[in-house]
């Protein structure tokens, strides 16, 4: 299973896929629940990668969570230019607007919450990509 982190100051986003491409789980987390948050998932799922965003904070990050990773897990480096755009399409991909939202169109419409987890879904997907 491939854990995705896109690494930020305040706020972190966070998913795992697994090798069949199932999305398992993903989450927005405050900087600070992050070392309890990642330490629980290794022990609830089996993970052998993480993919981590190259921008903000990312070698911060690295060395953190190297500290708290099973050294079982390989840590590999995605670049994020412009992850932050796609995750918004994205978003609207796995949560449509509903009501009258729908008639609005997307390209003027903002995500109701964070998206960095859906960042983090797409960077995994990037790393997957380019290893083919």
């Amino acid at each position: 299973m491939i854990l995705g982190f896109d690494p930020g100051r305040d706020k972190c986003g966070v998913a795992i896929i697994g090798k069949d491409n199932t999305l398992h789980y993903h989450q927005v987390l405050l900087a600070e629940e992050v070392t309890n948050t990642i330490t629980a998932l290794c022990q609830q799922f089996a993970l052998d990668r993480l993919v981590i965003g190259d921008q903000t904070t990312s070698t911060f990050w690295r060395e953190k969570l190297k500290e708290i990773l099973p050294p079982s897990v390989a840590i590999a480096t995605v670049n994020e230019r412009n992850s932050s755009l796609e995750a918004r399409d994205r978003y609207w991909q796995m949560y449509p607007p509903r009501g009258i939202f729908r008639f609005i169109p997307l390209k003027m419409q903002m995500p109701p919450r964070p998206i960095d987890d859906i960042v983090a879904i797409l960077l995994i997907e990037r790393y997957l990509k380019s290893n083919r």
